[in-house]
């Protein structure tokens, strides 16, 4: 025997010692699994893809399974403008006195080792069909329901399903997707497998059916997590978005918590592109019946957590051959999980890839993270309201929406780089961050408030602890005579929001759905008292004593001079209010120290002020003697 393979047994013995003694339930050994070598895939060979797949997919379920209730297996693998993500978020926790502090972790990178090591947590594996893309993510959800780990169906000697199902300590297959022969068992004809329900007519759509039949009316698949992250349809166009796009390592979470995967189309007028002989709307008609069980599941009274966003590089738009630009179905899709007590942590294209939110899950957060708001008396004593009542003249008063964080993912990969730059705590800024994602990225959460300065204040992403649509809710629960949806959403930001010390909404998306009526601004105004920023709202106006404040102009220049000038030229244009919001995305302290100093050089009336200073002012504003001009603005 080689030396290599005298070590591998080695390391065994060791984690099989230590599983004996319950050292990963103790929470003090964490296996530690690198797989940043999976990089240096070469996109351009097919057999070195689909092995990427396969250890990627595996260990994200296998990661779900075993971190379910304590963390147990941590992985290396997401990268984000040359910083190397997990490294960087387990060495800040790995630091003398941090949570981490005192574990010990045992170096693995291979996949069948970590397998090995975990090996009396999973009752064995669901293999899935090469051929049929959507069984990928059907193997996940059936993966959480049952301890399984993922499998692609692939006789090669050499694949991972090979090496882990045929070999000496085979891992029994306790569910097909797939033939054991390799043929397709759903073919968009006859029947669904073991089942009476007929066929929709489409391959993709009917792997999706058999779950619902088998798993959602069965109540073996609770309905409260979903991941809305694209199949392996993937291996397709490998390149049309960052390599780990794939968001395989996405999946541990909700493994964990036994959600459902899918990867549908929220258009139905269309076909869907990657699936262009399926009856018209066949995707949408799947989509609506998954999140119909999930609302049934649920039983009005829950809300449903979708991790994922529009696969918009890949799928569905006019890009990738549809009839749909890329916003239009970010809203379409947010738009149709509003109907259903459903909302999504956006891991949206460009940086959605996130791994080890099953782990972090389990990070200790305080029971609450206060923020402190402004007096009325230090407004006077700042000079924006004078002493005998009037507000400051010749001002235009501007807060920035520091965003866009509302998914995990970019908290994860983005601030790394963005909130821990020198320039950070110089000027006031408007921390956008969903409260939310406290249940994937707890630990990102938990860094900025312990690392905050008096100058970072925190608010809401849209549209609040998630993406939902709150006037599409409000009108679905008028079209079939409920409150369950406003109340669902109104209970769930509720928690996380008196969690956080949120008391501002800083952008609501309205999108193509109806404005807000009077039960959600009651709601709002219950859970978020201090503002909201929506989108179809009159320019500035008071609802039970909570501002409202139409959101406005997108900065999106990286060149400060320029984003100044739209800055000025729109204060300028807009006339009337003095209150102006802006939103930026993924932009550095230093951009925004370098514009606003150029948009107070063009125009020197402009004053930036914190978020608790400018909504109270707003508020004053809209309270004393400017109330009639407030008014008049507020029928515009």
């Amino acid at each position: 025997m080689n030396i290599g393979g005298k070590k591998q047994i080695l390391w065994l013995f060791l984690v099989a010692l230590l599983l004996s003694q319950g050292g990963f339930a103790s929470k003090k050994e964490v296996v530690f699994l690198d797989l940043h070598a999976l990089h240096q895939t070469d996109l351009n060979d097919s057999i070195q893809v689909l092995d990427m797949w396969d250890a990627l997919h595996c260990a994200s379920t296998l990661q779900g399974i075993v971190n379910r209730t304590s963390p147990r297996l941590y992985v290396r693998y997401v990268t984000s403008h040359g910083i190397d993500i997990d490294s960087h978020w387990w060495n800040i926790y790995r630091r003398k006195g941090e949570w981490l502090h005192a574990c010990d972790s045992i170096p693995c990178n291979r996949v069948e080792d970590a397998v090995a090591a975990f090996r009396s947590c999973v009752k064995g594996a669901v293999v899935y069909d090469s051929n049929v893309p959507s069984t990928s993510n059907v193997a996940s959800s059936v993966a959480g329901a049952e301890n399984l780990i993922a499998l692609r169906y692939d006789p090669r000697p050499q694949s991972l399903y090979s090496r882990l199902v045929l070999g000496e300590s085979a891992i029994p297959v306790k569910c097909w997707l797939v033939n054991p022969d390799g043929s397709s068992m759903f073919t968009g004809k006859g029947t669904l497998p073991g089942c009476d329900r007929p066929s929709s007519g489409s391959v993709k759509c009917d792997s999706y059916l058999w779950f619902i039949e088998k798993y959602m009316k069965t109540g073996r698949c609770k309905g409260r997590y979903a991941g809305y992250y694209i199949d392996q349809y993937w291996r397709n166009k490998p390149r049309s978005a960052p390599m780990n796009h794939h968001l395989l390592s996405n999946h541990d979470f909700f493994v964990s918590k036994g959600g459902f995967f899918f990867d549908l189309s929220p258009w139905a007028d269309e076909p869907a592109t990657d699936e262009p002989s399926q009856p018209l709307g066949t995707d949408a008609a799947t989509l609506s019946e998954l999140l119909s069980q999930a609302y049934r599941l649920g039983k009005g009274k829950e809300m449903c957590y979708i991790g994922g966003f529009p696969a918009w590089a890949y799928k569905y738009t006019r890009r990738a051959g549809g009839l749909h630009e890329d916003v239009a179905t970010e809203w379409q899709f947010s738009e149709f999980i509003s109907h259903y007590n459903a909302f999504k942590d956006a891991d949206a294209i460009g940086y959605g890839a996130m791994a080890n939110a099953s782990f972090w899950q389990h990070f200790p957060l305080k029971k609450t993270y206060p923020q402190k708001w402004v007096e009325r008396e230090q407004l006077v004593s700042s000079g924006l309201i004078s002493a005998d009542g009037q507000l400051a003249k010749g001002k235009n008063f501007i807060v920035v929406y520091v965003g866009d964080y509302d998914a995990s993912s970019w908290v994860s990969q983005c601030l790394p780089r963005l909130w821990d730059a020198p320039e950070r705590g110089r000027l006031p800024m408007m921390w956008a961050i969903s409260p939310v994602l406290a249940q994937r990225a707890p630990h990102v959460l938990h860094y900025l408030r312990q690392t905050a300065s008096h100058n970072d204040y925190f608010v809401s992403a849209d549209n609040g602890a998630g993406y939902l649509m709150p006037g599409t809710a409000e009108y679905e629960d008028s079209l079939q005579g409920t409150t369950d949806r406003v109340r669902a959403w109104e209970r769930h930001c509720q928690r996380f929001y008196r969690q956080w010390g949120i008391d501002i909404t800083g952008f609501i998306i309205d999108g193509n759905g109806p404005a807000m009526g009077t039960r959600s601004l009651d709601a709002y105004s219950r859970f978020s008292p201090r503002s909201i920023v929506p989108q179809k709202c009159p320019p500035a106006s008071l609802y039970k004593g909570m501002p409202v404040l139409r959101s406005d102009w997108d900065l999106v220049s990286n060149d400060p001079k320029v984003a100044a000038q739209v800055l000025v030229d729109r204060i300028r244009d807009r006339g009337g209010i003095p209150f102006h919001w802006f939103r930026c995305i993924l932009k550095s302290p230093k951009w925004y120290e370098e514009t606003i100093a150029e948009a107070k050089r063009l125009n020197p009336s402009i004053e930036l002020l914190d978020a608790p200073s400018f909504f109270e002012l707003l508020k004053w504003w809209l309270e004393t003697e400017n109330s009639s001009q407030a008014s008049a603005h507020a029928k515009e």
